[in-house]
């Protein structure tokens, strides 16, 4: 079977979860070829590539951070015909129309199929005519229809980087035989603009498509710049309601067109019900963890130090650390011998040297003499350091292990420290309450007090803690390891062939062997041949 496999931003480049579980997919079906299409974000992430299986057999990468003009001008009538089409994709962004938005996608795509990138069409003094036009209409939000001149040019300039997919040369299959349209089966790793060239692959050839999301990319956009917590300067409120029709449109269209979704997680399933997803076509598909990483420390007798709290991930503002750090007083206060270790896997250097700042304040240096080094209770430390090398030693490194996050889709870390047989505290988001399922204890987001209380109930009873911890591992094992993850997946494949092919040329899945694509004598069509009949003359 050949999976074209889509990313953006991720697998094979950058490093993190993105990654991670799409390599794991992949090594985890060596009986199926893989093909890569990813999108890249940077010149910086494309000048690093991990080691692919043998089993990959292309990989193509487009770059969304580039410029994509082919240079070609349209005639008058290709720009008659862009204008309508974009006229469409621009009304059903404005008026939260279906309908004219698919209509207006679906004909920018097939222009550019047959004439060309879109790149100066786009840009182009007509295009920003008519999204004014659409956001005059009737129909459109007050907030849209406020829209100035800035507001367009910008809204635009971003819509011309989320549709370069349609620009790709993807759609047709090369001398090499690589393609989407000669695929078995389209997957795409998230949903958005990474799901963009399968829809395509979908609408012209018919290829089955499958979108997996373990986080939801609507979800992320709406958060992005919720209260200013995007990266750089924040958009004006018009371009920010424009860039959400969009992504909402394009979530809808996904949602109503792919064979079959898989979420990461109820949490994300919500979401995308809410978007027209029907359930027929959903099921939830847990992330697979690499549970031997963990396996010495979760069978280890040692359940860690007894008087240490450990939290485990990104420092960012949406762990809320703040928050930690306020439980952590009433925790010092109830049990001074307490000690909060923050192993940090990445960082916002800003937000890490607040909360370094905010530890110093409230917990001063203490020492046991007037001759000894003060030492502060609360440790920020990397992993790979001299005390930590692995993740798994950095939870075995306490009893308790702590979640605080504010924003949570699915908590990685939380599996990780259940895979390590830790007892959990953790906060009320995301998927936590799903993946905890009863092992750990859950409190309210934002409230250090019961956040306080939960970790000394489990500090002050080892018994309670171990318990809840070996529950903990055991159901990790259960839901969310490689294996778990690779044989859904392997279901949910050949659940896409089975039902049939769509293709409108009729085509039949596996109708070429893989020899077909290989230089050679054995290419020729005589594999499809009846063989020679042995009393003609030609076969004597």
């Amino acid at each position: 079977m050949r999976i074209g496999l889509l990313t953006e931003g991720g697998y094979p480049y950058a490093t993190g979860e993105a990654r991670l579980w799409c390599d794991r997919l992949v090594r985890g079906l060596p009986q199926h070829e893989f093909e890569l299409y990813a999108l890249s974000r940077s010149a910086e992430q494309e000048r690093t590539r991990v080691p692919l299986p043998e089993h990959v057999t292309h990989v193509r990468t487009a770059p969304l951070w580039a410029p994509a003009d082919d240079g070609r001008t349209y005639s008058r009538r290709e720009r008659r015909r862009f204008a309508d089409c974009f006229k469409e994709l621009v009304h059903g962004i404005c008026a939260g129309a279906p309908d004219p938005f698919a209509a207006g996608l679906y004909g920018l795509a097939g222009l550019a199929r047959e004439q060309g990138g879109l790149y100066a069409a786009l840009r182009s003094e007509s295009a920003v005519r008519a999204l004014e036009a659409a956001c005059r209409a009737p129909g459109a939000s007050r907030t849209v229809q406020a829209a100035q001149v800035t507001d367009l040019l910008d809204f635009v300039d971003e819509l011309e980087g989320m549709l370069r997919p349609l620009s790709l040369d993807w759609y047709e299959e090369n001398a090499h035989g690589e393609g989407l349209g000669a695929v078995d089966i389209c997957h795409a790793a998230a949903g958005g603009v990474a799901a963009l060239p399968g829809l395509l692959a979908k609408r012209f050839f018919g290829v089955p498509l499958l979108v997996t999301e373990y986080g939801v990319q609507l979800r992320a956009h709406y958060l992005a710049h919720l209260g200013g917590a995007g990266e750089g300067e924040e958009p004006r409120p018009a371009v920010r309601a424009l860039l959400a029709a969009f992504h909402l449109r394009l979530a809808t269209e996904i949602y109503a067109r792919a064979d079959f979704l898989t979420p990461g997680n109820a949490h994300a399933r919500r979401w995308q019900e809410r978007c027209g997803a029907t359930r027929d076509r959903l099921r939830t598909v847990y992330p697979g963890m690499e549970a031997d990483r963990f396996t010495t420390v979760g069978e280890a007798a040692d359940r860690g130090d007894p008087d240490t709290l450990v939290w485990v991930g990104r420092v960012e503002p949406a762990k809320d650390l703040v928050a930690l750090l306020h439980a952590f007083v009433e925790v010092r206060r109830a049990a001074p011998r307490t000690r909060l270790r923050i192993f940090a896997t990445a960082a916002d250097p800003g937000y890490l040297a607040d909360c370094r700042s905010l530890a110093a304040q409230l917990f001063p240096d203490e020492a046991a003499d007037s001759v000894t080094v003060g030492e502060n209770p609360v440790a920020f430390e990397e992993i790979g350091g001299p005390e930590a090398p692995t993740a798994a030693e950095a939870y075995g490194a306490g009893r308790v292990v702590v979640l605080s996050s504010v924003i949570e889709g699915f908590p990685i870390t939380l599996v990780e420290a259940m895979l390590c047989g830790r007892a959990t505290v953790s906060t009320d988001v995301g998927a936590v309450c799903e993946v905890i399922g009863g092992t750990g204890l859950v409190v309210p987001p934002r409230n250090p007090r019961a956040l306080a209380e939960a970790c000394l109930s489990l500090l002050g009873d080892a018994e309670r803690a171990q318990r809840l911890g070996a529950a903990a591992r055991a159901r990790a094992l259960e839901l969310f390891t490689v294996e778990q993850n690779a044989a859904a997946f392997r279901e949910i494949y050949l659940r896409l062939l089975a039902k049939g092919s769509e293709r409108p040329d009729g085509g039949v899945p596996f109708a070429r062997p893989p020899e077909a694509r290989v230089p050679g004598h054995w290419t020729s069509p005589t594999w499809a041949k009846p063989a020679p009949d042995p009393t003609s003359e030609a076969a004597v």
